[in-house]
């Protein structure tokens, strides 16, 4: 993967930054960069829900535990947070799927999640 500064977002511009409160993105940056350690893709700028934390921990992904050893403070209701692309694929399914900021989520996303799919749940681009 390129410099985190070449990363675009799904609507080709510059990656904004998802999150600094909490910190978030696989290379807790901020940002929903990416690059090829990354294999959970964690490129979604999600702000996230009870109802999508609950889904994930039921899931087998809990995001609402905190674990201070990994400087995870837990996400509760309005946090915003880079989420596996896949997981959130799976959420649009299951309909807990939260709303996401398309100008904060990582191109690849669209290796599983369509662009028009993806509008569906937006909260900065309608």
């Amino acid at each position: 993967m390129n410099k985190e500064s070449e990363q675009k977002n799904v609507l080709g511009e510059k990656l904004e930054s998802c999150s600094s409160k909490p910190i978030t993105g696989w290379l807790r940056d901020g940002c929903c960069n990416t690059d090829n350690f990354d294999s959970g893709m964690h490129t979604v700028c999600a702000k996230v829900t009870d109802e999508f934390l609950e889904w994930c921990k039921a899931a087998g992904n809990d995001l609402i535990t905190p674990h201070p050893e990994f400087n995870f403070p837990g996400l509760k209701d309005g946090d915003s947070w880079c989420v596996c692309a896949a997981t959130y694929a799976q959420s649009i399914e299951a309909g807990t799927a939260c709303k996401i900021f398309l100008k904060k989520t990582n191109f690849k996303t669209l290796e599983i999640v369509s662009l028009e799919k993806l509008k569906l749940y937006s909260i900065d681009i309608s």
